[in-house]
């Protein structure tokens, strides 16, 4: 392995349950995975309403998740999203995220994410004020490491179209004003990033002035766009020679938490296998200890169903005959598959916008 690899829970839509994340934790940390970093966007205590307190309860499962990834030897890391704060980082901001800051160290975080993705940029001096923001948390943090993700995390148009033009230089201007021992989150050419290569990383390191630290938005399929499609095939575009260019790989998983254990596996794969990595080799490999023979080679033979067509290209008998076999099917990986195709875990733009 030449790349720290972990998971990076960062997706929209439905959030696991806490028994499920710990479940997760457990399994992938014997599978090569070194961290772990709690960052739903379902969680408005995080992103949306961070300055308010976490409930009690939701509080003490972070603690136990945090206990958890440490029996575990697993890193555990938060990312903090405090939505909008570069437009008024004044006394009564500062006071809030102090006291937000304190309870993250108090429950043990590790890795610290700051991150400001998916909010307006088209803001005059944005990279620098940001910058700030995220030297003034590090002089305060007990974090061990700080990762930032800065609101153009990709050469993707798309951001700008959803956030605004970004300001000329940005990606340069924020990485040159940052303290260096910093990590900064990227996904890529893309938002979700077909592939990578080593000429792609380098430039980027060089624009950052370090590693990036890839935050990959593969097998997630949160949103209106990807939910209708379960993410299931082993990792491709990511040969093993990008490890050298990277900080740490992290992986934004799938709304169903048994079935992206599959590609995660795939990718610890990769990495150990080098040039002799074969996708369909390594998703039979995985699927088999995730899902067991049986029910692995069932969604094998079903693969396009699920990953290429999806639930809108599927006819109704269709999906009523593989809702049959599923359900018959006594396993978790099974259950999340009869879910999705109960409709369960379609997200739309409205739910998007809401976290």
């Amino acid at each position: 392995m030449t790349v720290e690899l972990g998971i990076i829970e960062g997706y929209y839509g439905r959030p696991w349950s806490w028994a499920m994340r710990q479940a997760q934790v457990r399994f992938l940390a014997g599978h090569g995975y070194g961290f772990y970093i709690y960052a739903p966007k379902a969680d408005p205590f995080l992103r949306r309403r961070w300055h308010e307190d976490h409930p009690a309860d939701m509080a003490d499962h972070l603690r136990a998740l945090a206990e958890c990834c440490a029996e575990a030897g697993v890193r555990f890391g938060v990312g903090l999203s405090p939505y909008e704060i570069y437009r008024d980082f004044g006394a009564a901001a500062q006071a809030a995220l102090a006291h937000k800051l304190d309870f993250l160290d108090s429950i043990g975080v590790e890795y610290l994410g700051i991150l400001f993705d998916d909010m307006r940029g088209d803001l005059p001096d944005l990279a620098d004020t940001q910058v700030r923001i995220i030297h003034w948390i590090a002089e305060r943090t007990r974090a061990a490491r700080i990762i930032a993700c800065p609101t153009y995390y990709s050469d993707d148009p798309q951001l700008d179209s959803g956030f605004g033009q970004r300001p000329e230089g940005y990606v340069e201007r924020f990485g040159a004003a940052l303290d260096p021992k910093i990590d900064v989150f990227w996904t890529g050419e893309e938002v979700c990033s077909r592939e990578y290569s080593p000429g792609h990383l380098k430039r980027v390191a060089e624009q950052l002035g370090r590693k990036p630290f890839l935050w990959d938005n593969y097998p997630v399929n949160d949103g209106p766009r990807m939910s209708p499609y379960l993410h299931l095939r082993a990792f491709t575009g990511r040969p093993a020679s990008i490890g050298p260019h990277l900080a740490a790989h992290g992986v934004n998983p799938a709304l169903q938490p048994v079935l992206s254990r599959i590609p995660a596996l795939s990718l610890a794969e990769s990495y150990r296998l080098g040039e002799d990595y074969e996708y369909g080799r390594a998703f039979a490999h995985a699927a088999g200890v995730v899902l067991g023979p049986e029910l692995a080679r069932r969604v094998e033979r079903n693969l396009s169903l699920f990953q290429d067509h999806g639930l809108d290209g599927l006819e109704a008998d269709t999906i009523a005959r593989l809702r049959q076999r599923y359900a018959a099917i006594d396993h978790s990986g099974a259950k999340e598959i009869t879910a999705w195709l109960d409709g369960d875990y379609r997200f739309t733009r409205e739910m998007v916008e809401a976290q």
